[in-house]
Order: C-alpha cells, then sequence, then structure tokens
C-alpha cells in the first residue's frame, strides 16, 4: 500500500477498533492492527506512534484550538462563560469530525493504560485554558479554578452527547451540564 493513501489512517483506526472489541485492547499488536489494514508494521508508525494514539489522533490539535477560542472570546465575558464558549466551539468542531466515538468510548472504558492516557488528554485542555485566561489577565488561583470546572463541564457534555448518539447538537449537551453545575451550585 502507498504511503501517500490518504485512507490509510481511516483504515488504521477501523481495524484498530475491530480488533480492541474482538480481542481486548492488551491482546491486539501493532502487527495485529497493520495486518488488518492492509499495510506493514513499519508503516504504521508513519501514522501513530504506539498502539494507544491509533485512539486519541488529532487530540494534540484540541488544547490550541481551545486556548485560540479562549483568547477570542469576547473581552467583556467573565472567565467561566469565555472558558464555556470556548468549549463549546471547539467541542461542536470536534463532533462533526470524530468517527466511532461510541467504540472509542467502550474501549477506552476497559482499559485503565487507555483512561490515563485520556485524563492527561484531559489535563492539557485544563493547562490551555489555564494558560489562556492567564493571558487574558485572570489570576493564577482564579484561572486554574475556572479551567477545571470548565474541562469537567466540558467532559460531562460529552458524555452526554454520546449518550444520545451524537442526536443532540453538542452545544445543547454543555448547556445542560452547564444548568447542572448552576443548580449544583445554587443548592
Amino acid at each position: 500500500m502507498a504511503r501517500w493513501d490518504p485512507g490509510t489512517e481511516g483504515r488504521l483506526v477501523q481495524a484498530a477498533l475491530e480488533l480492541f472489541a474482538e480481542c481486548g485492547y492488551d491482546e491486539v499488536t501493532v502487527t495485529h492492527i497493520a495486518e488488518r489494514a492492509g499495510i506493514t508494521r513499519r508503516s504504521y508508525f508513519r501514522y501513530f506512534p504506539d498502539k494507544r494514539e491509533v485512539l486519541f489522533a488529532g487530540s494534540d490539535r484540541l488544547p490550541p484550538a481551545l486556548a485560540e477560542a479562549v483568547l477570542t472570546a469576547d473581552e467583556s465575558a467573565a472567565p467561566l462563560p469565555a472558558v464555556l464558549d470556548a468549549f463549546a466551539e471547539v467541542g461542536s468542531r470536534l463532533v462533526e469530525v470524530i468517527d466511532h466515538a461510541a467504540e472509542r468510548r467502550a474501549v477506552i472504558r476497559a482499559s485503565p493504560e487507555l483512561q490515563e492516557r485520556e485524563r492527561t488528554k484531559l489535563a492539557a485542555l485544563t493547562v490551555a485554558a489555564h494558560d489562556a485566561l492567564r493571558e487574558r489577565g485572570v489570576d493564577d488561583e482564579h484561572a486554574k479554578l475556572v479551567a477545571q470546572i470548565a474541562t469537567i463541564t466540558f467532559q460531562n457534555a460529552f458524555e452526554r452527547w454520546l449518550d444520545g448518539h451524537g442526536d443532540q447538537d453538542f452545544a445543547f449537551c454543555l448547556q445542560a451540564v452547564t444548568g447542572s453545575l448552576r443548580r449544583a451550585f445554587s443548592a
């Protein structure tokens, strides 16, 4: 298979998800994934650095996108609404391009190693939001708290979107979770 084949990355993701579902994450090797996708093991590493990253492809683009959205949010917006608006923007773009989200979630839930990788990804979002808020002039303690709350809200909204099989608008899911957060603080 040619290394410039535009469908290879998608085939690798599909092959990995199928194999993880059939055999379990720990039993699958990079060689298994590559063979299922019709490429060599060596070619696999042109697309992903290891077995777990096939499930997290593109996640490195989320923190910079979030930071940019926070920095370009309405200057008059308070920190939490600014970050939540940024998460709504980035999350709405994410759900338009993400494939196999439910299958991916099932594999991650079954593996402590992948759960840790997912937490690392969320931590990177928290850092991006924190740093962007600091750049907007928010004091460190407030920026840290807002970033943490917003990331948890985003995570819950994404779970809600997945539970709804992607039938609901992501921004609606985020608003619903934000409403629950407000009720929790006022109770």
